[in-house]
């Protein structure tokens, strides 16, 4: 492994923070961190996300209460008690009360008429198929054809005579009065991981209490009246004992079994589960059927029920808490990355220019680094009769004068080039006047014979590459190199001496390239001068006027020009980097 390599694993990275000096934006840091952290509190405490968490363990026993008498047709008057109309259905954690019945009575083994099924009669034997039977048959058929009624036949058929015809409950309900039973539910739950047990039949509840607690007044009452069950579940109790449907009772045991808030007691809700529109279901409500034998005169006949009823589940569902270290650090840990909603909203409210442009320009300039590849390279343009720069994408096809500007941004001035300015400005600072023009003597400049067509100043050359085609004015006028400044700032010879020798005080004063090195210096003046501080990530073009102009003065040996390379202003600000 190289040894670069084993050095990169010893290191340690972080992220750059950009500090704001602010009182209103600490304010606003300082209560959003406050807003945070109550939020978390508070469901901490309402969710006890403190708490290791357990899920119940329970089992369920009813005992149904209640008498009624009524009259069944052909039967006369029937007293119904437990047994009777709690019937077979009973299962585990649930109970079933008969609401309604159809009453076949006296049933026994033979030949009878079948009830027509979907409408369907015979004419003669041929439409009779001994020992065939249907899914709704009641019996074997016989292969004969009897009369069911006065004017129709149907097949008769081997079964329980007479067959039940009735296929619509009563209307009112038989039981209605079932409405005033009640049931008594023993509900014992168990929480394994903390070995804790309990019942909804607390330790204060004594027989009395059993004998004379009423739900209306007690929430935590074991004795239910169904009649009150059906309506908190929005049921009308008449309506539903006549086809009967599914109710379920719901206990939610809640614990907290920290000790200075230990609670744990049952809550009760109910709530129907089978669909109540009988318009809207094929076989609406819930019936069984069952029946009674006996034997008479030898011959044993039977008592055929079609039972309608309500049946009810007892459903058990909760949990239990107790506080738990590792689960409060998890959730500290969990809710940490909270926070980053502080540093979202207040990086949004800068960026967005919200709350100050200025600062949100140089927040995002001291945040945001960009990075363009060279298939997006932004140029920088500076003319003369604007006070503006100017950001255009290099195009290889289309003059760099004509190209449309991505943005325009105001000139941002560099203070120490200003500082050098303003001292080159003063008098009797040294400078050779007899060799250096004076800053009040105006250059003449002597126009191209070959004035290209993108040339407004009227001192460029032609060049073949678009992105060189650039002029130091936007409009017609006169040209940036014949201001006095131009020779005193970017060509006179003392000055770029200085700042080469600024930049290698031991460089030899007679070196063989000291020409290129004063030609290339000569363009870092001129782009510190008319750009300043360019925006970031973008390379100032140099026009064609002010590049001719110092070649002239600062020519190649050879007559030979590398031309225009953009390059970061990182490296063009080293060489005077605002002090000269």
């Amino acid at each position: 492994m190289p040894c670069s390599a084993v050095l990169g694993l010893c290191q340690y990275e972080t992220n750059k923070l950009v500090r704001i000096q602010s009182v209103r934006l600490g304010s606003l840091k300082w209560s959003l961190n406050a807003g945070i952290l109550l939020f978390i509190c508070v469901m901490m405490l309402w969710n006890r996300k403190y708490q290791e968490f357990d899920l119940v363990v329970s089992s369920v026993t009813t005992k149904v209460k209640g008498i009624a008498q009524t009259h069944l047709p052909a039967v006369g008057d029937v007293v119904w008690d437990v047994v009777d109309y709690s019937g077979p259905l009973q299962d585990k954690n649930s109970f079933f009360v008969v609401t309604n019945a159809i009453v076949t009575k006296s049933q026994k083994q033979g030949k009878c008429p079948e009830v027509p099924i979907n409408g369907r009669f015979c004419q003669t034997d041929r439409d009779c198929e001994k020992g065939a039977w249907a899914q709704q048959s009641h019996g074997i058929q016989t292969g004969s054809c009897v009369k069911f009624d006065v004017p129709k036949k149907t097949c008769e058929v081997s079964a329980w005579c007479p067959i039940e015809t009735k296929t619509s409950p009563p209307r009112p309900a038989l039981l209605a009065a079932a409405e005033n039973f009640t049931v008594f539910i023993k509900n014992n739950i168990r929480f394994p991981a903390f070995s804790y047990f309990r019942r909804n039949i607390l330790p204060s509840m004594n027989g009395n209490y059993l004998r004379s607690c009423w739900r209306g007044n007690d929430s935590l009452c074991p004795i239910f009246r169904l009649g009150d069950i059906v309506q908190e579940a929005g049921e009308k109790f008449s309506d539903m004992a006549v086809e009967g449907g599914v109710i379920s009772i719901l206990i939610k045991w809640d614990c907290n079994l920290d000790w200075l808030m230990q609670r744990c007691l049952p809550t009760y809700s109910f709530r129907r589960l089978d669909e109540k529109e009988s318009n809207r279901t094929l076989y609406p409500g819930l019936n069984f059927r069952y029946a009674k034998y006996n034997t008479v005169n030898g011959v044993e006949e039977r008592t055929l029920y079609k039972a309608f009823g309500i049946r009810f589940d007892v459903m058990v569902f909760g949990q239990a808490g107790k506080f738990s270290f590792i689960q409060l650090i998890i959730y500290i840990g969990s809710t940490l990355s909270y926070y980053a909603l502080t540093t979202v909203l207040m990086d949004w409210l800068l960026g967005s220019s919200c709350y100050s442009a200025e600062v949100a320009q140089t927040y995002s300039e001291r945040k945001v680094e960009s990075i363009q590849d060279k298939e997006k390279c932004v140029l920088c343009v500076s003319y003369v009769d604007e006070n503006n720069i100017r950001l255009v994408k290099r195009s290889q096809k289309k003059s760099l004068q004509d190209i449309k500007p991505l943005s325009v941004q105001p000139r941002k001035e560099d203070a120490g080039h200003l500082r050098a300015v303003l001292c080159l400005l003063q008098p009797d600072v040294g400078v050779d006047h007899d060799a250096e023009s004076p800053l009040g003597h105006k250059v003449e400049l002597k126009p191209k014979l070959r004035r290209p067509a993108w040339c407004k100043c009227g001192c460029c050359a032609p060049s073949p590459l678009p992105q060189e085609e650039l002029c130091c004015r936007r409009s017609e006028g006169a040209c940036i190199t014949s201001s006095p400044l131009f020779e005193q700032l970017v060509l006179r010879r003392s000055l770029l001496e200085a700042i080469l020798l600024y930049r290698d005080p031991l460089s030899p004063s007679a070196d063989k390239d000291q020409t290129t090195a004063l030609r290339h210096c000569a363009y870092r003046q001129y782009i510190n001068w008319r750009f300043g501080v360019p925006p970031n990530d973008s390379h100032p073009a140099v026009p064609s006027c002010c590049v001719w102009r110092v070649r002239d003065v600062y020519p190649s040996s050879d007559g030979q020009y590398s031309g225009f390379r953009p390059a970061r202003m990182a490296s063009m600000k080293a060489c005077a980097n605002g002090e000269l």
